[in-house]
């Protein structure tokens, strides 16, 4: 089954990965294109990520059930084109035992909520994230194989991109942290008064 492969309660190096993030204008409309193109899925969840500041790339808890969780590093650029992600997964049978290790630890940062529905096509990962405060994108994801080039890997991604119909500004460099951040922001200075 699809989800066993994501919740393996082992410690998980992936060397690479080549993302890429968008706005969608139209959920059900992508998703179609995702079950046109064969896509295996849709196998659907929800995730709490909780961010932890970090002098170097990014650390977050994601937390699936009281049971299931992950513990992920990750360095990428933060640039509205296919990058590279590199990054090390560690499961957790107690995220929420970690959660509070990590908390007493690391400053936190902020936590993202979303509902995923993922897809695959070939070595490609399709997320169709709602994102609580935010709205709903896609992220491409394309697992690069054991020596392969990232330039074969964003070929792909950018292939994808066209079939979905996705237009430059519709691209997101920032992580939903990010934006959430971000949006957090705009919303305290207008609330804040004038003078």
């Amino acid at each position: 089954m699809l989800a066993k492969a994501w919740f393996i309660l082992l410690t998980v190096s992936m060397p690479a990965n080549i993302e890429i993030k968008a706005a969608l204008k139209d959920r059900a409309a992508a998703i179609t294109v995702a079950e046109h193109l064969g896509a295996i899925g849709p196998e659907t969840f929800a995730q709490e990520d909780v961010f932890f500041k970090t002098g170097r790339g990014r650390l977050k808890l994601r937390i699936f059930a009281p049971d299931r969780g992950e513990l992920i590093r990750y360095e990428r650029p933060d640039t509205a084109e296919a990058r590279c992600s590199r990054y090390t997964i560690a499961g957790t049978s107690d995220p929420y035992k970690l959660l509070d290790i990590l908390s007493e630890t690391l400053e936190r940062d902020s936590t993202v909520r979303k509902i995923r529905t993922l897809y695959l096509v070939g070595q490609t990962r399709i997320h169709f994230d709602q994102v609580e405060g935010l709205g709903d994108f896609m992220e491409l994801e394309v697992v690069l194989r054991e020596g392969q080039a990232e330039e074969d890997g964003k070929r792909i991604a950018t292939a994808l991109l066209e079939k979905f119909g996705i237009e430059n500004d519709q691209l997101i460099a920032e992580a939903y942290v990010d934006l959430l951040a971000a949006s957090s922001a705009l919303v305290s200075s207008r609330e804040r008064p004038a003078g």
